[in-house]
């Protein structure tokens, strides 16, 4: 493990404290930090989050987070956006409106087409629904995100929307679900993962590990 700090981000969303207890099984301390002066001062920044894409732009900028954030990014120190908190690395997204993004990606947030999902090819099976919810898997790319990870694997998804990434060679981790959609994507310093890591069990924690040795 290494000695950076490493600080979660919180804008009054998202799920800190499973967050901070998963970095903690791995033996790191993380600090929970809301005030975007001090975000300099971190190697690495967690941004999280659950809810709505709107809620949560408009809680970043209550905090003044959005340009520090923005200016975090600059600084080629890492991030990583979890589930919303990967959304939100986007241009704009369409939940429940049009909302504006960080930009720090480009591409956008659109809800699952569900129109485009199969018939259950099993008799008896249940046809797909949204939100999507529970264990699926993750095809990626090599990165040092998935450092000594099958390229195939099994992790935890809660979610309505999911990103359009406009840059393919952004794109690092791909999951079907009545279609196949951008699950990971990495720009330089900033990496989003839509899956919860810390719900993920091992290979969630892998995922963390890898980006504290980063």
């Amino acid at each position: 493990m290494t000695n950076q700090t490493i600080a979660i981000v919180d804008y009054n969303i998202g799920n800190l404290a499973s967050v901070q207890n998963a970095f903690a099984k791995l033996g790191k301390k993380t600090v929970v930090e809301s005030d975007p002066n001090k975000f300099k001062d971190y190697d690495k920044l967690i941004l999280p989050g659950v809810g709505a894409f709107g809620d949560a732009m408009e809680h970043l900028k209550e905090r003044g987070m959005i340009e520090a954030l923005r200016e975090y990014a600059l600084s080629k120190k890492y991030i990583l956006g979890i589930c919303l908190g990967m959304q939100l690395l986007f241009e704009s997204s369409e939940e429940f409106g049009r909302y504006e993004g960080l930009g720090l990606i480009k591409g956008s947030v659109t809800a699952f087409d569900t129109t485009k999902f199969s018939e259950p090819s099993t008799k008896g099976s249940m046809p797909l629904k949204v939100p999507h919810m529970g264990w699926n898997r993750m095809f990626t790319k090599q990165h040092p995100l998935f450092k000594n990870l099958d390229e195939e694997h099994y992790l935890y998804f809660v979610h309505k929307y999911h990103v359009n990434c406009t840059n393919q060679e952004d794109i690092i981790g791909r999951t079907n679900y009545g279609y196949e959609f951008t699950s990971a994507v990495a720009h330089n310093n900033i990496m989003g993962i839509q899956p919860h890591p810390e719900k993920s069990h091992k290979n969630g924690l892998k995922i963390l590990e890898n980006f504290i040795n980063m």
